[in-house]
């Protein structure tokens, strides 16, 4: 017996140790194991929800029919959309949230480390089941991403697969935001009350309530479109007294607050960027945090702005278009917050802080578009077309992916102890955004212009816009494909300057104060904080 305790005294006196081999990842509890094997998954997803996208780009470069026929075409804007939300973008927030939670807030790790590691795992057979679903009888699901009924109760065997596949990633996103909720809630080191704690980590908190509250809804309108094919049920078909748009309800009363979803962390990650290369505290902290929670909150009452053109009685879209009007009021708080910040402070332009206010300049944009698309009598006409889709790319592209893109040089030197090649980081930001002005800002005109959005056809006139966005497409893909190749890979394996402890000068946050790589295992012991609770003492 006492040779057992000895040896579990040995091995946790060994904090540097780290497990060898595959079992490190397939066993991983750790949370930066974990955090790493989420931000490797959403890449990968990335560029398979990017190819697609290239492959709908090369249809569209002319009119006529090029390369694919309709079905297929509508196969793929659905799986791009589907694997973008599901697989790359949301995905990559949760690895942010693992690896730097935990460092942010003093935690020795996440919560439920084994819940940790199974709320990953199940991605994997998720994502084979959505990539898989190309080659089931019939092809893939070609609903559109929001899986509209009735087309969900005509599809082939691909639809089940689809609707088991988030299920099984609805039940990842809730397990995810369980442990995120547990870890800030309980976790968080003596003296960091909650007004202390960083942005990113409100925000994910926040974030964390949202995903569990509209998750089951999701849930919900998948199941009943699931028994409305097999079961006999007809809550979404007509011939059975059901109806159609009850489902975009229930969809749109989860989809809402989801894009929220995805663009909150983005807000937290920005809001750790933008004062570190200004080097001034963030303007209005508490505003921050009341603003979030704001937005949160209003979400889940705009839901159907998406629905204008549905039949809607004129009481209801009044509703909807002042509650969805009220909502950019928290949204511009927060870009006149960081503004503030930026105003007269001593601004750097390291990657970071370029893809910091690259996200500020295009995701305003993008709200400014949404702010026109919420006034009924103008989305009636923008319904379903270019417009949209330039609008939610605006917002989603530009706003989520830059934010994960500025995340990632930001923190990537804790990650890995080394610091990334500046010209390179720079080169992809330049790239990154004048490619993707190529590509989308054109829809705008597109859309005012009257061409509809999941057609793989179009008339002429609409030509010339449609060429300029597929040849953008091209380069902004190649542009990440250039960022993981000659950024990412020589950071993963060492190569670059060592980094210091502390990078960044101005930056402030627990995470900061550990060394550079971080410590398989740090904050063994709460660590004792200064007043502001964003250094150790002692």
């Amino acid at each position: 017996m006492s040779a057992v305790l000895d040896h579990h005294d040995h091995a946790h006196d060994d904090h540097g140790h780290a497990p060898a081999g595959w079992r490190r990842w397939v066993y991983a509890t750790n949370h930066k194991d974990i955090g790493t094997l989420y931000l490797l998954f959403s890449f990968a997803m990335l560029m398979v929800g990017g190819v697609l996208a290239l492959l709908i780009r090369a249809e569209l470069f002319q009119p006529g029919l090029q390369i694919v026929n309709p079905e297929l075409f509508n196969q793929f804007t659905t799986m791009h959309g589907i694997i973008m939300v599901f697989g790359a973008i949301m995905p990559a927030f949760v690895g942010f949230a693992n690896w730097m939670l935990p460092l942010q807030v003093g935690a020795s790790d996440m919560a439920f480390a084994r819940m940790n590691n199974f709320s990953f795992w199940l991605m994997i057979p998720a994502a084979l089941m959505l990539v898989g679903s190309f080659f089931m009888p019939g092809g893939a699901p070609a609903a559109g991403w929001t899986l509209y009924a009735p087309l969900t109760l005509q599809m082939g065997p691909s639809m089940d697969a689809g609707i088991f596949a988030m299920h099984i990633l609805g039940a990842s996103s809730i397990m995810g935001s369980i442990n995120i909720i547990v870890t800030i809630l309980n976790m968080r080191a003596p003296g960091m009350t909650l007004m202390k704690m960083p942005m990113f980590a409100w925000t994910w908190l926040i974030t964390a309530y949202l995903l569990i509250a509209v998750m089951p809804v999701l849930a919900g309108a998948i199941t009943m479109t699931l028994t409305d094919r097999h079961f006999g049920t007809s809550f979404f078909n007509p011939a059975g007294g059901g109806d159609p748009v009850m489902y975009q309800h229930i969809f749109w009363f989860f989809g809402h607050p989801e894009v929220y979803i995805m663009i909150l962390p983005a807000f937290g990650i920005i809001s750790q960027i933008v004062p570190a290369f200004s080097r001034k505290k963030l303007f209005g902290y508490a505003s921050m945090v009341y603003a979030t929670s704001s937005i949160a909150i209003l979400s889940f009452i705009v839901w159907a702005h998406h629905m204008f053109t549905t039949g809607m009685p004129v009481t209801g879209q009044l509703f909807f278009m002042y509650a969805t009007m009220l909502i950019a009021v928290p949204t511009a708080v927060k870009i006149f917050n960081w503004i503030a910040t930026m105003w007269r402070g001593s601004m750097t332009f390291e990657t970071p802080m370029l893809f910091a206010v690259g996200f500020i300049f295009v995701f305003t944009m993008g709200g400014f578009t949404g702010l026109i698309l919420s006034m009924a009598p103008i989305d009636i006409q923008m319904q379903d077309t270019y417009y949209v889709v330039a609008h939610f790319h605006y917002v989603l592209v530009a706003g989520s992916l830059f934010a994960l893109f500025a995340g990632f040089y930001y923190w990537s030197p804790k990650w890995t102890g080394v610091m990334y090649n500046e010209g390179r980081g720079k080169l992809h930001f330049w790239w990154s955004l004048i490619s993707f002005n190529v590509t989308f800002f054109p829809m705008h005109f597109l859309g005012l212009a009257g061409m509809p959005r999941r057609y793989a056809d179009y008339p002429m006139q609409f030509t010339d816009f449609n060429m300029i966005a597929s040849v953008g497409a091209f380069f902004f893909g190649f542009a990440q494909v250039y960022f993981f190749l000659f950024v990412v890979v020589p950071t993963m394996r060492g190569q670059g300057t060592k980094a210091s402890q502390k990078p960044w000068e101005a930056a402030e946050g627990l995470e900061w104060e550990v060394p550079s790589p971080a410590p398989f295992h740090t904050f063994e012991n709460p660590p004792k904080l200064d007043a502001t609770a964003t250094r150790v003492i002692g």
